[in-house]
C-alpha cells in the first residue's frame, strides 16, 4: 500500500464512517480494488503519479465497472494526503447520493393484521379457562 492508501484505510477501516464497510484491495474478476464498499457498490481508487499514462486503461476500467452497476471514485495520492477531511466529505457525499432511500409501503391489500379478524381455530381464550 501506499502512504496515501494507508492513510485513506486509517479513515475508513472498522466501521468508522456512518457504519459502512469498506474493504482494502479487493479482488472482483479480473480487478482489484484499492477500496469498496459492497454495500452501496462503491469503488475508490487512490492514483499516484505515476498513473497519468494509465488514464485510458483507468477511463475504461471505470466505465465497464459502471456498467457492472458500481460508482467509482478516484482521488490522487496528494488529494488523500493532504486534504482527507475533504476525501472523505466526498465519499460520503457519493454514499448519500447512491443509498437507496427507504420508505415503508403500507401492506398490500390481505397483508398484514385487521383487529376485527375473529381469532382462527385453536387461537384465542379457551372456553374452560373462565367459570360461568
Amino acid at each position: 500500500m501506499t502512504d496515501a492508501e494507508r492513510a485513506l484505510w486509517r479513515a475508513l477501516r472498522s466501521h468508522q464512517m456512518a457504519g459502512l464497510k469498506f474493504r482494502r484491495q479487493h479482488p472482483f474478476g479480473d480487478y482489484i480494488f484499492d477500496f469498496a464498499c459492497l454495500q452501496y457498490k462503491l469503488v475508490i481508487e487512490v492514483d499516484g503519479g505515476q498513473h497519468t499514462e494509465q488514464l485510458k486503461h483507468d477511463y475504461d476500467r471505470t466505465h465497464q465497472l459502471m456498467a457492472a452497476g458500481f460508482t467509482v471514485i478516484r482521488f490522487w495520492n496528494n488529494e488523500v494526503l493532504q486534504e482527507i477531511e475533504s476525501v472523505k466529505e466526498r465519499i460520503w457525499r457519493t454514499v448519500r447520493e447512491t443509498q437507496p432511500h427507504p420508505h415503508p409501503d403500507p401492506p398490500l391489500e390481505g397483508e398484514g393484521e385487521r383487529q376485527d379478524d375473529p381469532p382462527l381455530e385453536g387461537e384465542g381464550e379457551r372456553q374452560d379457562d373462565h367459570p360461568p
